[in-house]
């Protein structure tokens, strides 16, 4: 090519299958359905009984002690792992449209709108516990260090994984003094004494975040009436909730912490890290330091959330930490062990059906609300609140089971999930090709 020359440009189009990683599609499964074991107790229960086990679903050893294996093992893992498979997937799918000598931004941001969108639809009418809109908006964030080297994406987000634990503390700090201006007012109240309108929207606001926070048993209540009622009960009372978290969460948390995985996604996927391109002691290193220096941590969280009672004050200020630093190295310890497996050849049949996940990953991640919100709510099965913790667990094996039987099935026929075809359908502009006969 003549120097000055413009680059041929090739038209825009999803990753075939011959162009994907391996490692890639198989981490995404085993993170998507990873996502499920936690997930389960948001579908299954009341809100505040997936950080407080004593509150909802058994207090006997074996269902404690699923939420101590969980806890471990589970929470935060799995979805920093998705987080960081989203910035890999961002350096990917852009380089790779630099290299056809295509302009990467409308395509992508075409793409985090949709996503946005099917976020919000999943939010407000199948499952308000949605993750797709915020990241989806920190997607878009995440794009303008593209660019950047591995040193510093890992630098930048190790000064945004801070910023969450102090705005936790701080979240401490303003409601247990909004819990004093409530304990005077209510005792004015109490005493006869009229509250001039400031105080009293005080009084207000404070019992819809109390209730969300720190429910009490009537709170509770009110909770599981509403998801065994009618589907209109349950959308009605979900939508306030999934406004809140999609205003407040992307500033409290989303930011901080996913802007950062991904962040560290970016740099693992340029230094070779996530596409198996390193040496298997490489892998095995970086498993073992993983669970080295974060099972510690997220064993002494279990702990010391247990021994605090689980108070959801402890756990703003300070009880949430260990676990907020051990996940993600846990998470590290959980890439080594599939990148190991992969760069090994081992269990090659298993993890390619967790690879088929991984490809329908949209798709899956989707089926899991659409299927156990049947299950538990009171429009379909009406379980709700009323299966014990342990056994919550069986319908996730079920689940994991049948979706690592269909995905690959599925892939025999078609190119892509069926959600995975809307969502590149909408973003290209055009119907893709869906069956594989049809290429």
């Amino acid at each position: 090519m003549e120097a000055g020359a413009e680059r041929p440009r090739s038209p825009a189009g999803p990753v075939e299958a011959s162009q994907r990683y391996i490692s890639l599609d198989r981490l995404r499964g085993v993170a998507i359905l990873g996502i499920l074991v936690m997930n389960i107790y948001a579908f299954a229960m009341p809100f505040v009984a997936y950080t407080n086990p004593l509150r909802m679903g058994g207090t006997e050893a074996w269902n404690l002690g699923t939420w101590f294996f969980t806890h471990v093992l589970f929470d935060q893992k799995f979805i920093s792992i998705f987080a960081m498979l989203f910035g890999a997937g961002l350096v990917l799918m852009t380089g790779r449209a630099e290299a056809r000598g295509s302009k990467p931004r409308p395509i992508y941001m075409r793409r985090q709108l949709w996503l946005m969108a099917i976020g919000a639809i999943h939010g407000y009418l199948i499952w308000g516990g949605d993750i797709l809109f915020l990241y989806a908006l920190i997607g878009m964030l995440a794009y303008l260090f593209r660019n950047r080297q591995p040193r510093t994406l890992i630098i930048i987000a190790c000064f945004l994984l801070p910023m969450a634990p102090i705005l936790n503390f701080g979240n401490a700090v303003q409601v247990e003094a909004t819990m004093g201006k409530v304990a005077t007012f209510e005792a004015q109240v109490a005493q006869g004494d009229e509250l001039d309108e400031e105080q009293a929207q005080l009084l207000e606001d404070w019992d819809v975040q109390r209730a969300f926070m720190m429910p009490n048993d009537e709170d509770m209540r009110n909770e599981v009436e509403a998801y065994l009622g009618s589907y209109s009960d349950v959308v009605t009372y979900r939508a306030p909730i999934v406004a809140m978290l999609q205003l407040f969460l992307p500033i409290i948390y989303g930011i901080w912490r996913v802007g950062a995985m991904m962040l560290i996604g970016m740099a693992l996927m340029k230094l070779g890290v996530l596409t198996a391109e390193r040496t298997v002691g490489f892998y095995t290193r970086f498993m073992l330091i993983g669970y080295l220096t974060g099972l510690p941590l997220t064993a002494f969280s279990a702990w010391n959330l247990y021994a605090h009672d689980f108070d959801p004050l402890y756990l703003m200020r300070a009880g949430g930490i260990a676990n907020y630093v051990g996940s993600i190295l846990v998470a590290f310890g959980h890439i080594g062990l599939v990148m190991l497996i992969t760069k090994t050849g081992a269990l090659q049949r298993v993890m390619d059906r967790f690879a088929a996940v991984g490809r329908m990953a949209l798709t899956n991640y989707l089926m899991h609300s659409v299927v156990l919100t049947t299950v538990f709510y009171g429009y379909g099965l009406g379980l709700f609140s009323s299966v014990p913790r342990a056994m919550q667990m069986v319908f996730v094996a079920g689940v994991i089971a049948f979706q690592l039987w269909f995905s690959p099935w599925w892939l025999t026929r078609f190119r892509f999930g069926p959600i995975e075809w809307l969502w590149r359908s909408a973003t290209y502009w055009k119907p893709q090709t869906m069956r594989i006969s049809a290429e």
